[in-house]
Parts: structure tokens; sequence; C-alpha cells
């Protein structure tokens, strides 16, 4: 479990599918994201998710003092198979607090620091100013664009220079 100033973050568990379920279900989150999942697909997506043989980490985003349901971090292989990608989902209600700074923050830092990766990434649709400018905020840097989704997408990065023992922004990202 992680805690940042106003939110908890714990792993995604059963329980907590049902709160899970209306992220891949609203239209406002997922916009960007490839539409709304069906029955079948979110399922499918849901059992995914709790596979404890999976590569991939994710964690429930609530508010630390209300206990509310936020929204979703994760941590998994990105498809070019080498980096790890951050990805997030938050519900609308919940846009433009903070949330998502804080939050993706922290799991970038555990990513770089405790999982000794040596980046993370993020890939979102260049339409979407306000996760280009929260991945900016966060640290990462824009690497390049690329067409994939039927979209533009913008590729975001962030290494770990274990020379200098700092966080620092990578000049290459494996597509």
């Amino acid at each position: 479990m992680f805690k940042t100033e106003r939110c908890s973050l714990s792993t995604f568990q059963e329980s907590d599918c049902e709160d899970v379920s209306k992220l891949f279900t609203n239209r406002q989150v997922r916009k960007y994201l490839g539409g709304i999942r069906d029955a079948d697909s979110l399922k499918e997506t849901l059992e995914d998710m709790l596979d404890p043989h999976s590569d991939s980490y994710f964690w429930v985003v609530k508010g630390k003092s209300t206990k509310e349901f936020i929204g979703l971090i994760s941590l998994d292989l990105h498809h070019n198979g080498i980096d790890y990608e951050v990805s997030y989902q938050l519900l609308p209600k919940c846009w433009g607090k903070g949330y998502a700074v804080e939050t993706v923050s922290v799991i970038i830092d555990f990513a770089l620091k405790n999982l000794k990766l040596p980046a993370v990434v993020a890939e979102t649709q260049s339409a979407n100013i306000s996760s280009c400018r929260l991945l900016e905020k966060v640290g990462m840097e824009l690497e390049r664009k690329v067409f994939r989704y039927e979209a533009e997408q913008s590729l975001y990065v962030i290494r770990c220079l274990k020379s200098e023992g700092i966080q620092g922004l990578s000049n290459t990202f494996i597509e």
C-alpha cells in the first residue's frame, strides 16, 4: 500500500471490481482509451487484472480520509515488450484536483527505486492535452509521436540515471 498526502493506493482485489468497472464503462474516462468495454471484455480484463502470475501491477486509488473510490493506476509491460508503462484512469469528478499527479509520481518512484526499472514510459493520445500535461508535471519527457490505434500517440519516458543517483530523463524509447 502507498499513501500520498490525500490518497491511499492498495493492490487491486476482487472486492474492487465494482468500483473499477465504473472506469471501464464511463465514456468520459474511456474517450482516449479505446472506448467503453462491453460486458465480456470487461469481465476478461478484470480477470486478467486479478491474475497472481501476471507481471502487471494494479492499484486502486481512494481518498485517504474519505475512503471514496477515485481511480486506478497500473504499471505493466508496454506493448514494445521491454519497458514498463504507467497508466491511470480516474473518475471524472476527481479530474483537475491533483490526485493523478500525486499517485502517478508515487508509482514512478516505486518503479525506478524499488523495482529498479531503468525507465518508465507512458503513452497517451496527443489530443488528450490534460494527460500530456500530467506526464510532464511528473517529470516525464515527450520522446516522440507515432500514429497507432487510429490516432496520434505521444510517447513519454523517464529514466533513472544510476551514474548520477538521481531520476533523469531518457533520450531513448524503445518501441
